[in-house]
């Protein structure tokens, strides 16, 4: 009994270490070019090396994007226009984020937007420059910076987190990372059906 609760709870570590040490990945199309994708993620713990970033550009096969971090609360922490330092093996020029020597426990959300749609101010309800313009498809607009038609996929990146979620993505309830709780109750879940199967025998 002793030995399959050390297995169980050793699983259940090893679980939780490779789930906040695995990248996430959320995709999908921006429809209009005042639209922004929200993604919201959590740190359990104050965390070293935390990144995000879009890879979305893919050297002009897609919009140019606009990368701002943000607290839950709405406070702007930064935002980027270029920088393709943080994942040089994905991502191309124009496409941004953050890399993150140190980020508190807590709460974060990480938007994308269409250039040049930065943030009004130090506030997310502050909105966006292109809030309040009529839509228009991202298909069909000739994007200011580049003056060609540019195609709508995003793509995020995040790394060092502990669990994240993206409504915009359609498959987002298999790409999210399972909070590490419900990774402990699927440990006792276990706990308990090895304790059950050592009672019957």
């Amino acid at each position: 009994m002793h030995k399959m609760s050390a297995f169980v709870a050793g699983a259940v570590l090893a679980a939780s270490n490779a789930v906040n040490a695995a990248p996430i990945n959320f995709t999908g199309e921006i429809d209009y070019h005042n639209d922004v994708i929200y993604t919201y993620f959590t740190l359990d713990t104050d965390a070293n090396d935390v990144r995000v970033w879009t890879d979305s550009f893919q050297s002009g096969a897609n919009f140019d994007p606009i990368t701002a971090l943000w607290r839950a609360d709405g406070t702007l922490i930064d935002e980027n226009d270029d920088d393709q330092t943080i994942n040089p093996a994905t991502q191309t020029y124009y496409d941004s984020g953050f890399s993150l020597a140190s980020l508190s426990a807590g709460e974060y959300i990480f938007t994308v937007a269409t250039y040049a749609n930065f943030a009004n101010g130090d506030a997310l309800s502050d909105g966006f420059a292109y809030d309040g313009e009529t839509s228009i498809a991202l298909d069909s607009w000739d994007q200011p910076a580049n003056d060609v038609d540019m195609g709508p996929l995003w793509s995020v990146w995040l790394d060092g987190v502990s669990s994240a979620s993206n409504p915009d993505d359609p498959d987002e309830p298999t790409n999210s990372v399972p909070e590490p709780g419900t990774l402990a109750l699927m440990g006792l879940g276990l706990l308990g059906l090895g304790l059950r199967k050592t009672r019957i025998v």
